[in-house]
């Protein structure tokens, strides 16, 4: 007779950034530590193709059921107002969805544990109520994870908005953050955004635990700070556990744009391709995008860009429509003969591009990124370095963080008051990571790191150590 498993849930929240981290994480748990994971879903009544084709991956193991939450009418909370931000309406729409928590989970036999992502907090609310550990999986670095656990202190100190302090905001045992680089949520404390991530943030305490997508190779010094400092001790910080790196392993190459990037991609040399994309849901301005191509060309150096319709109002305007390959044609918003001249050196795909399989390809010698936290690990793991181009969220602090604290990363130069890179400085920071001397640095280190992360999540590794820990807990 088969022992039953242990059962935990783990909801991540809307949009493809969430939800990839938390379904790595229920698959781990399936795969390595012998549980049974209720994967909990957020729905609306508008639905996503590119949730929908991730939750039914032939890649999801036995033992690993997803459970769609029932639906809300997006409609009826009147979120249809340009005016509300990706915060906001993320936010509202996960309250909304999470007033049938108490009776799911209670369908579900109340499992031993529910894992949960930042901006569904309410969660640790209805856990209490029913006796179930709740633990907050954080999909960030463990140095943006030490300023959300600061916020509320900062919040309390300071009198005037965060941009406006003369000099860069000192989080306890990290490096400072310079005001330019602040998440855009925290730039007005007046707005629905910066209300949202207070109140999310400042509940942080309420968590059995917090589990960070990094390793201790990584971030050494935020990840000592967080457990060790006297401040966080204070709060007081629950227990944290570096469980990362953890990103997508697998890719379903389905549809002919998918596999021409892969054919392409063999037929070049190693190490000798950019690859360039925002990210689930960034945007480029037209302007942007024009001096992009226009520097790309004048490098000549070999390419894949990932091309999406302009916007001039978000560096999010493709937030909610994140992995949707739409009718797109980039003849449309690329400069006039842009495709002629590039022709055979370089690849333009249409809204979405396999990303996995590109930075994992031994022709794919550097990546031009937003700096989410998912594509910076997917770049570290497969050794890739970076060109660090951050839209939006905390991916400036990123691009930071990634440039001058780990060294796997260049940054465009951008002087003050401009709003676009412009085209030479586009050609000089291509060329210098993709052959120039500085390249190299950066090279050999994020090689470093990709060493440093395979052995992480050996059965001997600090992050399978730090996964077990809080397994055992759960088993218990």
């Amino acid at each position: 007779m088969e022992v039953a498993k242990p059962h935990v849930a783990v909801l991540p929240n809307m949009g493809l950034g969430h939800l990839i981290p938390h379904l790595e994480l229920a698959k781990r748990l399936v795969v390595h530590h012998g549980f049974h994971v209720s994967f909990l879903v957020i729905t609306t009544n508008e639905p996503s193709a590119a949730q929908d084709q991730l939750l039914c991956s032939p890649h999801i193991p036995p033992h690993l059921h997803i459970v769609r939450l029932p639906p809300v009418d997006v409609d009826r909370i009147d979120l249809d107002n340009d005016d509300v931000l990706v915060l906001t309406r993320v936010c509202t729409i996960t309250a909304e969805s999470l007033l049938s928590l108490k009776s799911v989970l209670t369908d579900l036999g109340k499992p031993k544990a529910l894992v949960t992502d930042l901006f569904a907090t309410q969660a640790f609310d209805v856990c209490k109520e029913l006796s179930i550990p709740a633990y907050l999986y954080s999909t960030t670095s463990a140095a943006f994870n030490a300023f959300m656990l600061y916020l509320p202190q900062l919040d309390s100190d300071v009198d005037i908005e965060f941009i406006d302090l003369p000099q860069p905001i000192q989080v306890p045992g990290c490096s400072p953050i310079r005001t330019s680089d602040l998440v855009d949520q925290v730039r007005n404390r007046k707005i629905d955004e910066y209300k949202w991530l207070f109140y999310h943030v400042s509940r942080l305490p309420l968590a059995s635990g917090i589990l960070i997508n990094s390793w201790e190779g990584l971030e050494p010094m935020p990840i000592k700070s967080i457990q060790e400092n006297p401040l966080f001790n204070q709060i007081p910080t629950p227990p944290v556990y570096p469980i990362g790196p953890l990103i997508r392993q697998d890719e379903t190459l389905s549809n002919t744009a998918n596999l021409e990037c892969v054919e392409w991609l063999d037929k070049q040399p190693p190490d000798s391709v950019l690859f360039l994309t925002f990210g689930s849901g960034g945007t480029l301005s037209f302007e942007q995008q024009t001096e992009l191509a226009l520097g790309l060309e004048l490098s000549q150096q070999r390419f894949i860009w990932v091309v999406r319709k302009p916007t001039d109002t978000s560096g999010a305007g493709a937030f909610f429509q994140a992995g949707e390959v739409k009718e797109n044609d980039p003849k449309v918003y690329l400069p006039e003969g842009f495709l002629n001249r590039t022709r055979g050196v370089g690849l333009v795909v249409s809204s979405w591009a396999p990303q996995v399989s590109i930075l994992g390809h031994p022709s794919t010698g550097g990546f031009l990124s937003h700096c989410g936290w998912n594509s910076a690990l997917e770049s570290i793991v497969q050794g890739v370095p970076m060109i660090a181009w951050p839209l939006y969220a905390e991916q400036r602090m990123n691009a930071t963080w990634l440039t001058e604290d780990i060294g796997v990363a260049v940054k465009p130069k951008m002087e003050a008051g401009e709003r676009i890179i412009g085209r030479e400085e586009i050609e000089r920071v291509v060329r210098t990571v993709m052959e120039g001397e500085e390249g190299k640095v950066v090279r050999g280190r994020v090689k470093e790191l990709k060493e440093s992360a395979a052995k992480t999540l050996d059965s001997d590794g600090s992050s399978y150590a730090s996964l077990s820990c809080v397994v055992n807990h759960w088993k218990n």
